[in-house]
């Protein structure tokens, strides 16, 4: 049974460096189904921001919560994948392939030294499909274009069958058509899987058909309720204090 709890509860967050504001004063949740973009520029906070709510890095101070427990609570990891930036950028010479790689996504889920069972087994290959990288099952990841990559690493999250997918601009050094391609499946994974995702990005134009939210973040969180009118939140240019890739892409017939 899902109730519509949120998923992060995040209330009066700070995080200083070496008395630098990092971010400060943030509070927002985040709720089951939703497709949240975050934006901002670099050194704003972002990834500080999805490394605290993932628990690793704690906050100077403020509150998080996931599921309803707080931080130091929470066991329940695997409900949750994440595909850090430059997750894609793997050393050519790297030897697993494609699907030792997405196999990794399924450790969380059983003791280190037992084989994969044949349940463990369907999930991989199901998120093979859904990322559409079954094809590469056998190919060496080092071998593969970027795009090829990037699916691979999101196929990995998968695997652990997570309830929420954050991403940290995957799609960095990606060319055009793969993004579309990557973004296009996101979007059904959360349309028909029902996955929340959470995901920075620079190129806000896009996902801006998809996503529910936008959160700018810039030391303090702007949050838009409707990126559809993001060209007329005043607040988030100023906010960003650079031109975002704001321009709509229309994805029709793509």
């Amino acid at each position: 049974m899902k109730f519509h709890l949120p998923i992060f509860e995040v209330k009066n967050l700070n995080f200083n460096v070496a008395k630098e504001n990092i971010l400060n004063n943030i509070s927002f949740d985040i709720l089951q189904g939703e497709y949240i973009g975050i934006i901002g520029p670099n050194g704003g906070g972002k990834t500080t921001l999805i490394r605290m709510l993932l628990g690793l890095e704690k906050p100077t101070s403020g509150e998080i919560k996931i599921y309803g427990k707080r931080l130091k609570d929470f066991r329940r990891w695997d409900k949750i994948g994440y595909v850090p930036q430059r997750a894609s950028h793997v050393d050519s010479s790297f030897p697993a392939t494609v699907q030792d790689i997405v196999n990794m996504g399924r450790t969380s889920k059983r003791a280190i030294f037992s084989g994969m069972s044949e349940h463990d087994h369907e999930v991989v290959r199901d998120a093979m499909i859904k990322m559409d990288v079954l094809d590469l099952a056998q190919k060496i990841v080092g071998t593969l274009s970027g795009g090829q990559r990037q699916r691979v690493m999101c196929a990995r999250a998968l695997a652990s069958s997570p309830e929420i997918l954050i991403l940290d601009e995957p799609n960095t050094g990606v060319d055009t058509r793969s993004q579309n391609r990557f973004y296009a499946l996101l979007r059904s994974l959360n349309k028909e899987e029902g996955i929340t995702i959470v995901f920075i990005t620079h190129d806000v134009g896009v996902i801006v058909d998809d996503i529910a939210r936008l959160f700018t973040i810039n030391q303090k969180a702007t949050i838009c309720n409707n990126p559809k009118q993001t060209l007329s939140c005043e607040d988030m240019s100023t906010l960003y204090g650079t031109d975002a890739h704001l321009v709509h892409n229309h994805k029709h017939g793509h």
